[in-house]
């Protein structure tokens, strides 16, 4: 596979994760819950594994934020509550 057509991928992936953790929240019917509960850990079992091939071939690269950056953020998030 290319790099778009993987990119393409995990893109929808993400998508439809959110679209099912919505639905699981919103439902209420137990059957109904319970079905989308399963759909949702198989989408995320296949983002992680198109991830994983992503990031194999170098299509996916994650970059180090400096620690200063994330205290600044925290802090901001810590007053905000």
């Amino acid at each position: 596979m290319d790099e778009l057509v993987l990119n393409n991928y995990l893109m929808v992936l993400k998508s439809t994760v959110e679209v099912y953790v919505h639905g699981t929240l919103e439902s209420s019917n137990k059957k109904i819950r319970e079905l989308l509960k399963e759909c949702l850990n198989e989408t995320l079992s296949s983002q992680a594994k198109t991830y994983d091939e992503m990031v194999k071939y170098d299509w996916y690269t994650i970059e180090n934020v400096d620690e200063s950056v994330i205290t600044k953020t925290k802090d901001n998030v810590e007053c905000k509550k």
